[in-house]
């Protein structure tokens, strides 16, 4: 019990002048230890076991019905709309990005196969923690002509050869989306993922051309994004209702690219889904998550039928990150306790 109680504390970042309270025995108590968290940025955590809401709090002035942008989780979601059209025949991950956006077709972003794009393996020179790279994030946010853009950057590897975290490779697919259903992504979205969840309220940031953005912007309510995690954690289904294919779960959660060198947070990456084996009490727990700048996450966790949302607006701030796997590590350590 001592080694728990210690573990917990330290999960948890509790100061020194804490060390005497006894630690979080409770899914609650986690919870409400993030009120001591001094950064005030933090938002909203919400815990589903089966499906059901078994913990929740608000931060910082938030309420249940706060939306919250969730920047690059959203890249996941858009995973989950390339497979909506995949099982619809709308397209094939075999297929390339030219072949459904004709606009940049012959471009060295045309000639990449979607495979490749859902896997941050395009070989574009697109990668987003270098400023100077021809496809970072803030070049594309700033173009005038988002297409011309994406024309516009070059090559910089072989296509599924190397692994650069960028978000081009997430907005070309939500582009890819449009062009192959015939409708906005949004909408899209609305149709085929969010209806179905009984997601009622959003909102979702558009480029200069009126598009919405794939790789990230879209602010949803924390109970929302634990509903997509609980979709994802029930093979696509929704009240045994098939919403999106449970063979594209499986293959976007696959471990197709080990990062664990390039990212602290994650040992593997999928079709815009995050992967990492967590160690708690000597148990092996492996998590599937959606991740987003500031720490906002998505925790997929098969072996305990649990969901974790984490919103945060730690935007540009390295503890963001931090934090919410933190959070995450008391969650299990709890659960794991009262196995």
């Amino acid at each position: 019990m001592r080694h728990l109680s210690l573990l917990l504390l330290a999960t948890l970042s509790l100061p020194c002048a804490a060390s005497a309270q006894e630690a979080p025995a409770t899914l609650a108590q986690v919870l409400q230890a993030q009120d001591r968290d001094s950064h005030g940025d933090l938002r909203a955590v919400v815990v589903l076991r089966d499906g059901a809401i078994v913990a929740e709090r608000y931060y910082n002035g938030e309420t249940a019905d706060t939306l919250h942008d969730i920047r690059s989780a959203g890249k996941s979601i858009t995973a989950l709309l390339v497979g909506a059209a995949v099982a619809r025949g709308q397209l094939a991950t075999t297929g390339t990005v030219g072949g459904y956006w004709p606009d940049v077709a012959g471009s060295p972003a045309g000639k990449v196969v979607l495979d490749d794009l859902l896997t941050m393996r395009s070989g574009l020179a697109a990668f987003d923690e270098d400023e100077h790279s021809p496809g970072n994030e803030d070049k594309l946010d700033e173009a005038s002509d988002p297409a011309a853009f994406v024309r516009g950057v070059p090559a910089a590897a072989a296509p599924g050869s190397v692994y650069r975290y960028n978000s081009l490779g997430s907005y070309i697919a939500g582009r890819v989306v449009e062009n192959a259903s015939g409708a906005d992504l949004e909408a899209y979205a609305a149709k085929v993922l969010f209806a179905p969840l009984g997601i009622t309220r959003w909102s979702w940031g558009r480029d200069v051309a009126n598009h919405p953005k794939g790789q990230g912007n879209l602010s949803l309510r924390a109970r929302d994004t634990a509903r997509i995690g609980q979709l994802v954690l029930d093979d696509g289904k929704v009240d045994g209702r098939p919403v999106i294919d449970a063979a594209w779960i499986k293959a976007a959660l696959a471990p197709r690219v080990a990062i664990g060198a390039a990212d602290r947070y994650a040992d593997s990456y999928g079709y815009f889904w995050y992967a990492k084996t967590q160690d708690v009490g000597g148990r092996k727990i492996a998590v599937y998550f959606a991740s987003g700048n500031g720490g906002n996450k998505i925790y997929v966790i098969p072996a305990r039928r649990m969901v974790v949302s984490v919103a945060s607006s730690a935007y540009g701030k390295g503890y963001g990150q931090r934090r919410s796997e933190d959070i995450l590590k008391a969650i299990l350590a709890v659960d794991a306790a009262q196995m």
